[in-house]
């Protein structure tokens, strides 16, 4: 993690693996599992229910930023296979609200990572 102009930038380092790449890009989230359907460029990951929220972020903004970033078209599935949020490089669809989970539940590296994706502008005279 990095800072530019006050806001925070997440790096991630590609990966000839897609499979890390893919894990790296869902990051800080855990991801319990990614099964890659080469043929088709699609990847179904599995997180649990505690990391559902951080991987698809609000409005499915984190895993449609990890699919424009490793061009493969990402499923994210809770525990029991079924289907949260679905993304591809233009754009993500949320399936079913992850549930969300208190402050207190993520651990302390995982918050210092949280950032809001965009800060409002503020004028200054």
């Amino acid at each position: 993690e990095s800072e530019r102009g006050g806001e925070k930038i997440d790096l991630v380092l590609w990966s000839p693996d897609a499979k890390k790449f893919i894990e790296d890009a869902l990051s800080p989230a855990q991801v319990q599992s990614v099964v890659l359907d080469e043929a088709n460029h699609q990847a179904t990951i599995t997180v649990a229910p505690d990391q559902q929220s951080l991987a698809i972020g609000r409005g499915g903004q984190n895993v449609r930023l990890a699919a424009k970033l490793t061009g493969w078209k990402l499923d994210i599935v809770g525990g029991t296979g079924e289907t949260l949020a679905e993304a591809t490089e233009e754009g993500a669809v949320v399936i079913e609200k992850a549930p969300e989970v208190p402050a207190e539940a993520v651990a302390p590296e995982v918050m210092a990572t949280k950032t809001p994706a965009v800060e409002p502008e503020t004028a200054t005279e």
